[in-house]
């Protein structure tokens, strides 16, 4: 009997360690009016919750998958550091070699504010050609067409969510927001935004089949918003697993992903 208590337990660790060390790659396609002809089959990539994990020596096992999706745009969606074991080098060893794929756009989550040293993860992520949005939009044309990005602040810095989209009207451009709080999902239906990519809740750390994420911050148990794409009136919000743990150390079936996102006009 014990040998087999012992055979159980070494399937369940390998089985844990795999599924917190191997990368899923999971695709979302995106239909819309909206979205101009010129950005059709545009490809965007979503990095969200990094929290000073290590995926391969400098993190080449993340930088082959991104090199091979070989995306238009990248989102970084926060969190790309932990408060708790504060390494900014680690996260900037990812960025340095994902900035030549494709250009970077980037918004804090709550642990880059957390470490009270945000302004310096900002200015070395700018120093290497992020784009850091801090409740502001920019705008990419392709072939005389265009759309609309929002980086919106996490909101420990002191500003809520629902404050910083009062900012920003309504647009005919097809609109991109990148928000760390999937929590909040009703502030950008009521803000009429198109796409948001949002992350924060690592997919509820452990994930029960048929039910879904057990708690996530800000949401507590039994979330409603954890993982994959939600739709309301004309806003879609895609909310990823992320990468790393915080706090708790181990997901439970609930692999660390990246999202591609593959946009097509109709």
């Amino acid at each position: 009997m014990k040998k087999w208590i012992v055979l159980l337990v070494v399937i369940l660790a390998v089985l844990l360690y795999i599924g917190n060390t191997r990368v899923s790659i999971n695709e979302v396609i995106i239909e819309s009016e909206k979205i101009p002809a010129s950005f059709n089959e545009w490809k965007i990539l979503q990095i969200s919750d990094l929290h000073d994990a290590t995926f391969g020596d400098k993190q080449a096992k993340l930088v082959h998958k991104i090199k091979e999706v070989n995306p238009d745009i990248i989102f970084i969606t926060g969190d790309i550091i932990d408060s708790n074991r504060y390494d900014l080098q680690n996260s900037l060893d990812l960025v340095n070699q994902i900035i030549s794929i494709a250009p970077v756009y980037y918004v804090t989550g709550n642990h880059e504010i957390a470490t009270n040293d945000v302004n310096h993860i900002k200015t070395s992520l700018m120093e290497i050609g992020v784009h850091v949005l801090s409740n502001e939009e920019v705008t990419v044309e392709y072939n005389g067409e265009k759309m609309r990005i929002i980086g919106i602040e996490d909101p420990l810095s002191g500003l809520l969510v629902r404050e910083q989209l009062e900012n920003f009207e309504s647009s005919e451009d097809y609109t991109l927001v990148l928000s760390h709080r999937p929590e909040v999902f009703h502030d950008y239906v009521n803000s009429e935004m198109d796409l948001v990519f949002s992350g924060h809740a690592h997919g509820g750390q452990f994930r029960i089949p048929g039910l879904g994420g057990l708690v996530a911050p800000g949401q507590g148990w039994f979330p409603k918003y954890t993982a994959g794409t939600y739709k309301e009136k004309e806003t879609t919000m895609i909310v990823s697993r992320g990468l790393g743990n915080s706090l708790v150390p181990i997901r439970v079936f609930n692999t660390p992903e990246l999202i591609v996102v593959t946009l097509k006009s109709i």
